[in-house]
């Protein structure tokens, strides 16, 4: 990754802890039994652990700790000149997590353009015969199933458009059901327009619900119901969901998002919402390519 690149990022999150800081500092109740507060300054800034989780995620590196000791220590002393200890950087590393959780919401989420698409992913932290015996994430990771098999973990719901943006995630266990979300007016506050999704959302409570939202949910009908009509655009973007596997196959093989080397659920997080992060850098995203002109669809 160029220098250019490296300044684009911490610019970008450097000046938004700066306006997060400012705005915390007026709402953050201090308790009356605490008369001494810590004003020295971290060794490292909030805004340099960010950038480095972030370029951690971009470069394809598998492993932080190699990163960080081989990789940021040796090659990277000019960006981040005053570095500390592995062990000190994991514990900063969680106190970053709600600035970095603000910084994608507000700074790094997409546009609704009235065409979206919607999927989830499983997000792995161990195999599924070992969830007995894995205590970091006892009481939150949950066994569920796709089409891909069996896994112990969370799943990661997205809904994007058709510029391959994100417009917005959702965490939730390993068995949930992919319409919970739906259902959830939080999730659905972006949204207008087409939504297109697999059989998986297909409910007719959900329809419902979203028709009265101003959002119309298209699916696949299965194959004991009746046939529907539907556009031509419609059905030629019904097509085009495929484009979330795209984006959800570069969170996990170039974003790096899922792995089992997590040990707990703050650095679970981190690790996903950094991710996320590096992502909407890309420079380039899967997109559709289209012109919509007298309800015909051409693609280009």
């Amino acid at each position: 990754m160029n220098d250019d690149k490296i300044i684009e990022i911490f610019y970008s999150v450097d000046e938004f802890c700066k306006v997060f800081y400012k705005a915390q500092q007026n709402r953050v109740l201090t308790p009356e039994f605490e008369t001494r507060k810590r004003n020295r300054k971290f060794t490292m800034s909030d805004s340099e652990v960010i950038t480095i989780m972030i370029l951690f995620h971009s470069i394809g590196f598998r492993n932080l700790k190699s990163f960080y000791i081989g990789y940021v220590q040796r090659h990277m002393k000019s960006d981040f000149p005053r570095t500390v200890s592995y062990n000190r950087f994991v514990e900063l590393q969680k106190k970053a997590v709600i600035p970095m959780m603000f910084f994608l919401t507000t700074c790094r989420t997409g546009n609704c353009t009235g065409i979206s698409f919607i999927d989830s992913t499983s997000l792995s932290v161990c195999r599924p015969e070992r969830s007995h015996s894995n205590k970091a994430f006892k009481g939150f990771a949950a066994k569920g199933k796709t089409s891909a098999g069996w896994f112990c973990g969370f799943k990661l719901h997205i809904v994007i458009n058709d510029k391959g943006e994100i417009i917005d995630f959702m965490f939730s266990e390993g068995n949930t059901d992919d319409r919970y979300p739906l259902k959830n007016k939080i999730f659905n506050r972006k949204l207008f327009g087409k939504l297109f999704g697999d059989r998986g959302y297909l409910s007719q409570e959900l329809l419902e619900q979203l028709y009265f939202e101003g959002i119309q949910l298209i699916t696949k009908i299965k194959k004991n119901m009746k046939n529907r009509l539907m556009l031509y655009t419609d059905k030629i973007l019904l097509k085009k969901r495929s484009l979330t596997e795209t984006v959800n196959y570069q969170l996990k093989n170039i974003c790096q998002i899922e792995h089992s080397r997590h040990r707990s659920l703050n650095n679970f997080i981190s690790n996903v919402i950094s991710g996320l992060i590096a992502y909407s850098f890309a420079p380039k995203k899967p997109s559709l390519n289209f012109n919509i002109h007298d309800n015909k669809m051409i693609i280009l």
